[in-house]
């Protein structure tokens, strides 16, 4: 189900950039085909302000395909990731005050079987947890709290899985924007050593794509940061419920064996 889930949200994702990068480069394929045929309108209207939108579209494509296309991806597959985890750790948030009073309950009632009933029922972590906690209280309450402790672990590292992913392409977007900026100057002086004069106009434009692939590096780097912060202050705010959870739970036992 994770996996179905990614892939759609992948899909929309690329799906819709595709769309506009399409209606983009249709977009300026014509205009470039009406100034041709009409050079008195086309300077008209080319006073006009463009959108947001519409000059975002127009860098993008002036950076040209090669690095701008790459530091595309890295947003496309950051973003996914991201939006997975935001929504697994969302299904993943449980009352555990409520959890922990329904479990403290179901275990004067109808013994660990019930409580262990009631964590069936319930999402997230913090049930699973206590469902292993209880499943070993017969043991005794050290060998509850060890199952406790190491399930703990593996719950953790589910919380956490492709995170790694999202900061590393927070790292690549500016470094391959920079890579496109140094291969972008490179190009101008080469413009300049071939034709043996320092004219503005044989490295203006390579020196705009070059700052261009910085400038969307850095914002790739930017929204993706703000997205880790987020899934990093939710993985926390779960594993702190989980740990004051567990030590409940194995109060709870050790009351009971008393």
């Amino acid at each position: 189900m994770k996996k179905i889930l990614f892939a759609l949200i992948l899909s929309v994702i690329v799906g819709s950039t595709s769309t506009n990068f399409t209606y983009a480069a249709t977009t300026i394929s014509s205009t470039v085909n009406i100034q041709d045929s009409q050079d008195e309108p086309m300077m008209e209207s080319s006073d006009a302000p463009a959108g947001f939108t519409q000059e975002l579209k127009k860098r993008f494509i002036e950076g040209g395909p090669g690095f701008m296309g790459i530091v595309l991806i890295c947003l496309i597959l950051g973003l996914a990731i991201s939006i997975e985890r935001i929504i697994y750790l969302n299904l993943s948030t449980t009352n555990s005050y409520k959890l922990t009073d329904d479990v403290e309950e179901a275990l004067k009632s109808g013994g660990v079987e019930a409580a262990k009933e009631v964590c069936r029922n319930t999402k997230g972590p913090v049930a699973s947890i206590f469902y292993q906690g209880l499943d070993r209280a017969k043991d005794g309450v050290e060998s509850a709290e060890k199952a406790v402790i190491s399930y703990g672990g593996v719950q953790m590292g589910q919380l956490e899985k492709n995170v790694s992913w999202i900061s590393l392409f927070i790292a690549l977007a500016p470094m391959l924007g920079f890579m496109g900026t140094v291969i972008g100057m490179i190009n101008a002086f080469d413009r300049i050593e071939a034709a043996g004069d320092m004219q503005p106009s044989l490295v203006a434009g390579g020196i705009k794509i070059a700052l261009l692939t910085t400038v969307f590096g850095l914002i790739v780097a930017i929204i993706l940061q703000v997205f880790y912060n987020y899934i990093v202050a939710k993985i926390d705010s779960i594993v702190n419920d989980m740990e004051d959870a567990s030590i409940s739970l194995i109060d709870i036992l050790s009351a009971q064996k008393k």
